[in-house]
């Protein structure tokens, strides 16, 4: 998985971003102070954002595109603290998943 933060997003970003999530999206309900993002495969992606939910105050969407390696991506969105720590805590437990394996 690949993981990258923006921190106070531009308006250009965020546009770019809310196309690729699709029209059935409520744009006022997402906090754009940070937006987390997350690629990986779909069964990663699923727990990813399942995970992210749980941990903390933030908002998940799926980003559509294609891409032939049937990678997906998911933005977090919500406070900076809040999407650092969704990422940590989504880093953590799937390194734990694996060490289990």
């Amino acid at each position: 998985m690949e993981f990258r933060i923006i921190k106070s997003p531009t308006a250009g970003t965020i546009d770019i971003l809310m196309r690729r999530m699709g029209a059935g999206v409520d744009k006022v309900t997402i906090c754009v102070d940070a937006v987390g993002l997350v690629q990986g495969r779909m069964i990663e992606m699923i727990c990813a954002a399942d995970i992210a939910e749980k941990a903390v105050g933030v908002t998940v969407q799926d980003i559509r595109g294609s891409c032939p390696q049937n990678m997906i991506m998911i933005a977090i969105f919500g406070d900076t603290s809040s999407v650092e720590s969704a990422i940590e805590e989504i880093k953590r437990k799937m390194k734990k998943e694996k060490d289990l394996c």
